[in-house]
């Protein structure tokens, strides 16, 4: 089915930084057929879209959805005690709270602009079954594109790491179950609905064995490698302790930088692991607002898009950002990198490209998303700028990034409406609410 969205201001995102002041873009089905400026020369039906900005939808390139379950707790804590307080919590997770909550946070990030979501699911309880299942269908009933990474933890107390031994798998059981989300779920095919990454979570809570085999089971299946690094200070006092070097050292011994790996937060990077990233093409997943809801700093974002790493934006878990959308880290991100590098060191259209493009290049997808272009995927966001919050400012693109994250006039994927007029429209947001409560006190 052919459709038309015409008179918008578009922020194409490609190459050249190509804007219409006053453009079209036409989709036939999941695809987009054409883009330019002025009235389409296509027929078809037409949708008159004058007052908004069409943008790509946005990539959430770092979630843990299941965290909306136990949002506002340890509300003062650094990340460590913040862990610390929430696994107890975590141990009771089962498929039923893991469903509504990331039905929760997908809608939310939905009705922000969000069509494609990385989530980052490491909290496998014993006797629990696994939660994968659970995500997929969440994906499935919002409608949004979803990189499901399958993460692990097997290092417990008693071996020296964070989490209880009651939450962590062994080496073999979280493999096996890696290898089992891959083959049941991961679809390689360029407008995929669902693929799936190996996610070990962390230095201090995985094995150097999970860690490496987790690598080779990636490269041999064909999938992406993600997780989390260098995010604070005490993660680095550990890893110098433990191993003699950095977590960017670390990770480089263990083969975890390349163009096939995106790596969480990457806050405290020193100039040569900046190097190593951009030299490596390894994805940097950043995420402001969490970084500077746990208090852990300001990543080096400027550095690395300036060495040539792959930069794209993360909500992170909604435990550690109550908010859980996923326009407003454009803003953040811009006033993040400015507050460390100064005024000129992220323009509003590189706060648009790392939402966009930088996050569809850390997950592997640019070919497909990222940029409005003919025979790329119809993952588009229609923003509405007639409001009292962005009236009166002249550019589109500095009225989105610096202003209220606008109302969404639409929502797309793949050609499919997920949100029209403010409203969700693949699922009712008053079901979802209560589902969540209902999830959150049984949990607690």
């Amino acid at each position: 089915m052919r459709l038309i969205l015409e008179h918008a201001a578009i922020a194409t995102v490609d190459a050249g930084g190509t804007e219409y002041r006053d453009g079209h873009v036409v989709l036939d089905d999941a695809t987009i057929t054409a883009v330019g400026p002025g009235r389409a020369a296509a027929e078809g039906p037409r949708i008159d879209v004058s007052g908004c900005l069409i943008t790509p939808g946005l990539v959430n390139t770092h979630h843990h959805l299941y965290q909306w379950a136990t949002r506002g707790l340890a509300a003062d804590a650094t990340l460590f005690e913040w862990l610390v307080q929430l696994y107890p919590i975590w141990t009771r997770l089962d498929a039923d709270v893991t469903h509504a909550a990331a039905a929760a946070g997908m809608a939310r990030l939905a009705l922000t602009g969000c069509t494609t979501v990385a989530d980052h699911h490491y909290v496998f309880p014993r006797d629990a079954p696994d939660q994968i299942e659970a995500l997929v269908a969440a994906a499935d009933r919002i409608g949004v594109r979803a990189h499901l990474v399958r993460g692990s933890m097997d290092r417990g107390e008693s071996d020296g790491g964070l989490p209880p031994d009651s939450l962590v798998e062994t080496t073999d059981a979280a493999l096996l179950g890696t290898e089992a989300a891959i083959a049941a779920h991961h679809d390689p095919a360029p407008d995929a609905r669902i693929r799936i990454a190996a996610g070990p979570c962390s230095p201090f809570t995985v094995s150097e064995t999970l860690m490496r085999e987790a690598a080779e089971l990636a490269r041999r299946t064909g999938v992406r490698l993600h997780t989390h690094l260098a995010e604070t200070l005490d993660e680095e006092e550990q890893c110098i302790a433990e191993n003699g070097c950095t977590p960017a050292e670390y990770a480089d011994k263990l083969g975890w930088l390349g163009d096939d790996v995106w790596l969480a937060h990457t806050v405290h990077l020193d100039r040569a692991a900046v190097g190593r990233l951009g030299a490596t093409r390894t994805g940097s997943a950043h995420c402001p607002t969490s970084n500077g809801r746990l208090g852990t700093g300001i990543a080096p974002v400027r550095d690395l898009l300036d060495a040539g790493a792959p930069v794209g934006l993360g909500a992170d878990g909604a435990a550690s950002n109550e908010s859980g959308g996923l326009g407003e880290e454009l803003h953040q991100a811009l006033l993040q990198a400015r507050q460390r590098g100064g005024p000129t060191a992220l323009s509003v259209r590189e706060a648009l490209w790392m939402g966009t493009m930088g996050g569809a290049r850390c997950l592997g997808r640019h070919g497909e998303l990222g940029s409005i272009e003919p025979g790329k995927l119809a993952d588009l966001a229609v923003w509405d700028l007639t409001g009292l919050p962005h009236a009166g400012i002249d550019d589109p693109v500095a009225a989105f990034v610096l202003g209220a994250t606008p109302p969404l006039k639409l929502l797309l994927v793949g050609g499919r409406t997920v949100v029209a007029d403010g409203e969700l429209r693949t699922g009712d947001e008053a079901a979802i609410a209560r589902d969540l409560v209902a999830a959150s006190r049984r949990l607690r």
